[in-house]
């Protein structure tokens, strides 16, 4: 599954890639959906920083969410500004199987609470996968306080 892993992360990467310098103060962010070895869902932050890359592939995915594993390159949200769902809700809701992250955010609406998030629903979480690639996508992004 390793290799499997830093295949799709890879992915996920470029896809964030694509958006680095247009998404505002947020940072931009790949994910990519993965069920039975094919994608079924994928995006990357919008422009302008909305929507978040994991609800532009959760809608993508549609029921196909379910049982998947979600390639994510920065820490999914725990929480929202807007109050609206955070990324690790919906997530949670969608009902994937396993979370991939690359990096850890220190940002104070996701700092560990997506993580949290994820863990508490049940879900496998595991961080560290393409970090030294994703990392660099995020040297000038300073999180808000």
């Amino acid at each position: 599954m390793a290799a499997a892993d830093e295949v799709w992360m890879g992915r996920a990467i470029e896809l964030a890639r694509a958006n680095v310098g247009k998404t505002g103060d947020n940072p931009s962010v790949g994910c990519v959906l993965v069920k039975d070895g094919g994608v079924v869902g994928e995006g990357a932050t919008a422009e302008g920083g909305r929507p978040h890359a994991e609800e532009i592939a959760l809608d993508a995915a549609g029921p196909a969410a379910a049982g998947a594993t979600a390639y994510v390159t920065l820490e999914p949200c725990g929480e929202r500004s807007s109050g609206a769902a955070s990324c690790g809700e919906r997530l949670a809701r969608a009902g994937v199987a396993r979370v991939v992250v690359a990096c850890a955010d220190s940002s104070a609406l996701a700092s560990g609470r997506g993580l949290d998030r994820l863990a508490q629903a049940g879900i496998a979480v595991n961080l560290g996968v393409g970090t030294e690639e994703a990392a660099a996508l995020y040297r000038g992004y300073r999180p808000q306080p």
